[in-house]
């Protein structure tokens, strides 16, 4: 049976206004299993217009409000739990044990970690910073956000930019990939039972419902995880209008193996960061770079390791690499590999059981000649390649000048070297040693094309605030004669 995902405005369910709705795949099987609603402008304007009536109260709310209804929804999501990781397998076809760590849980975790960072956001000391007047700063909610959120992480990339939102005491309009809706309308449905009707909306589609609601008067901020073509659209139509802007877009985020390092623990650490979630990460490992003296080394580990896993459906227990997202994706891959023949060395692991879904092959590839560009590419899947250096100084520079600067990591045994490297890479995440692990107390964002704004921690907060200077006059004598 076919479900119907709708719209959900006003804390309650809508269907869209023109009654369109589009078909949403579940790429495990390659089957039509529901149907989710394409938003006109008017959906839009509707979900824009509750969550700027909810906005007077929600913004009034304190601090402390705030936290305790975070709380509660983190609870929810909680006791509910199971369920959610009933519909983030069904929209992504990820192993079930990965999408319960990777995904719910960690979206739990943010909500429990946004809800403690709603009560501490600072700013400036008051202070009499001219005589006889007492300054001090107030750091206040930007009012309606427009959160648009990609398929990769549906539960989880909802959570990084709708707990910080909400912390700061914002208003939300929620746009989902259209590929993955379902999410997106559960956490709303479970959150209408601890905040104010309209503080969290969703609506579905596709580029018109974005459009519309980069561009809808009431929203003042935007935040989107997107490519960073799609980002660069977006805040194109946002600035037209000057609203505050989020983007986290594309990446390509390196690993540096040196001759010192710990290979079989430096081999594990990248194959993991490599193939989770098929690859779908902008923090993948998918680009290794290992010195020369122990490339072929470093090649045989990663390729056991891509040897090791076993595509699979979400449920099947010795499943360890789940689908690409779409057929479109599923097939631009397979180009992207068969157009290298002859250019590169591949070696494949295990072949998918089944010809149901987009699912592929985990690849190593390695031996590169000419100018082949799939190293430097953004390949949104389960595809590592393996390239040799030998002066390290030189390969950060040439990394710093790439376009992506979202992450990046360093393996070595050397102390002094892997701090060196560190600070010299031009990138917003470096890891020393292992490659994305992520922690809600700490930032996320990146450099360059791959956007600005930070996400996690006390810093995304702020990033939903505008900041008010206070002055107030109580000794206008003293100003006058000073």
């Amino acid at each position: 049976m076919i479900r119907t995902i709708n719209n959900f405005i006003d804390a309650n369910s809508a269907t869209p206004a023109g009654a369109r709705y589009q078909p949403v795949v579940n790429p495990a099987t390659g089957a039509v299993e529901a149907r989710a609603a394409v938003s006109s402008d008017a959906d839009v304007d509707r979900a824009c217009t509750a969550a700027y009536r909810a906005f007077e109260e929600w913004s009034r709310a304190t601090p402390g409000q705030r936290s305790h209804a975070l709380l509660q929804a983190a609870a929810t999501m909680d006791i509910r739990r199971q369920e959610l990781i009933e519909i983030e397998c069904f929209q992504t076809g990820q192993p079930r044990e990965f999408i319960a760590a990777d995904d719910v849980d960690a979206a739990i975790d943010v909500f429990r970690f946004f809800a403690g960072a709603a009560r501490i956001l600072t700013g400036p000391t008051a202070g009499e910073y001219l005589p006889g007047h007492t300054s001090y700063v107030r750091r206040e909610p930007v009012g309606v956000c427009a959160v648009m959120v990609p398929f990769n992480y549906p539960l989880l990339m909802a959570a990084w930019k709708c707990a910080a939102a909400l912390a700061s005491g914002n208003t939300v309009v929620l746009k989902p990939s259209h590929n993955t809706p379902a999410a997106a309308v559960a956490l709303a449905n479970l959150l209408r039972e601890h905040l104010p009707s309209g503080t969290v909306n969703v609506v579905l589609g596709d580029r018109t419902a974005v459009s519309a609601l980069v561009t809808h008067p009431a929203v003042r901020y935007v935040a989107a995880t997107a490519s960073t073509r799609s980002g660069v659209s977006i805040a194109t139509a946002a600035l037209a209008d000057v609203k505050q802007l989020h983007l986290g877009l594309g990446g390509k985020s390196p690993a540096i193996v040196t001759p010192n390092a710990d290979l079989e623990a430096a081999a594990e650490a990248i194959g993991s960061a490599a193939f989770a979630n098929s690859g779908q990460d902008c923090t993948a490992a998918s680009r290794v770079i290992v010195h020369r003296e122990v490339h072929d080394t470093m090649v045989d580990l990663l390729r056991d390791h891509a040897l090791a896993l076993t595509p699979g459906p979400p449920h099947a227990p010795e499943s360890t690499l789940g689908p690409v997202a779409t057929e479109a994706q599923y097939e631009r891959l397979r180009t992207a590999l068969t157009d290298i023949d002859g250019q590169a060395d591949i070696v494949y692991g295990r072949q998918p059981s089944s010809d149901q879904g987009w699912f592929l092959a985990p690849a190593v590839v390695s031996g590169f000649v000419g100018g082949c560009a799939l190293p430097t590419t953004e390949l949104f899947g389960p595809i590592l390649t393996v390239e040799p250096y030998e002066d390290l100084a030189g390969l950060v520079s040439s990394l710093n000048r790439g376009p992506y600067g979202l992450a990046a990591s360093i393996h070595t045994r050397d102390h002094d070297e892997s701090m060196r490297v560190a600070s010299s890479l031009d990138f917003g995440c470096v890891w020393i040693n292992t490659h994305l692990p992520l922690a809600a107390e700490m930032p996320h964002g990146g450099f360059r094309h791959s956007g600005f704004g930070k996400d996690l921690s006390v810093l995304a907060s702020e990033e939903f605030t505008r900041v008010k200077h206070v002055m107030h006059a109580w000794d206008k004598g003293a100003f006058l004669t000073r």
